[in-house]
């Protein structure tokens, strides 16, 4: 497809770059990325970005966990009440001067959240489940039930696979929202994982080293070319530009109500699969 012919599809215009989104049904669990594969296809050409979201990727793989399947431990009850809720919900947050969204979302905590705060001990440990919210990059907002969406297995290579399989010479991403921050020149994120010249891993630490830094946005997990930082959050950005103009967005748990009409424990893939999703975007440089 030539530049001059994307007027003839959706898009947006985003400083000096073309944003077309690929617009899906639900992603299911262990289901084929063929929906967003297909038009990738058609549409892109040799220079062009595909950036995906992490959870639909994640929910291909079959990465979701049952919450209601763990018991919370004393540990779990204490950093979700005492932690979270009370420390950082009353004090810590509004002293660090945190996102009030999140704030407000931290004192209202649901009695699920202990088992939530389980599950990223379990799998993830202590340095990660200090963090009072957004743990791990764990999703709660994009599964059915009381299923949580973990971060993808090797986003790296699922990146290089989906650009062998689209066949041209583009670069393909996989991004978390959470952020990637920045201090003294060097690039830091909480999330498990990123691409080479982010720090990764660092849990909680991270997240407390980077309210005292620069957030850069947007995290890339993995990406098919070896890119510099610095373009990859540029473009990780752009993708997260378009996806907080979308009405449908379930950026936390407390929006999911808001867009499906139903309680986070009670979603259903009929629910999730009734909106239009936009798991991935294009982006073209102009």
């Amino acid at each position: 497809m030539k530049t001059s012919e994307v007027k003839n599809i959706k898009h947006v215009i985003n400083g000096d770059y073309i944003v077309i989104p690929i617009e899906t049904g639900y992603i299911k669990p262990n289901e084929d990325l063929n929906c967003i594969i297909e038009p990738a296809k058609q549409i892109m050409e040799d220079g062009d970005y595909l950036v995906i979201a992490e959870t639909p990727i994640s929910v291909s793989q079959g990465r979701l966990i049952d919450e209601a399947e763990y018991t919370p431990s004393l540990t779990a009850k204490f950093l979700t009440t005492v932690w979270s809720k009370y420390l950082w919900g009353y004090v810590l947050g509004p002293a660090l001067k945190i996102k009030k969204r999140t704030i407000k979302n931290l004192r209202k905590l649901p009695e699920e959240t202990k088992a939530h705060k389980e599950v990223v001990l379990q799998l993830y440990g202590l340095k990660h489940a200090l963090k009072p919210a957004s743990e791990a990059g764990i999703d709660l907002s994009n599964a059915p039930g009381t299923c949580v969406s973990l971060l993808p297995e090797n986003p790296e290579k699922v990146a290089c696979d989906l650009k062998d399989e689209i066949g041209k010479d583009v670069c393909v991403m996989i991004i978390d929202t959470d952020a990637t921050y920045m201090k003294n020149g060097k690039y830091f994120t909480g999330l498990p994982i990123a691409i080479e010249g982010i720090d990764a891993d660092n849990g909680f630490f991270g997240y407390l080293k980077g309210q005292l830094s620069e957030n850069m946005g947007s995290t890339p997990l993995g990406c098919s070319e070896k890119i510099d930082v610095e373009t990859g959050l540029k473009i990780a950005n752009i993708a997260e530009d378009y996806q907080k103009s979308l009405s449908t967005e379930m950026k936390t748990i407390h929006s999911v109500k808001a867009v499906l009409g139903s309680e986070i424990d009670e979603v259903t893939i009929e629910d999730l699969d009734s909106i239009t999703h936009t798991p991935a975007v294009i982006i073209r440089k102009i």
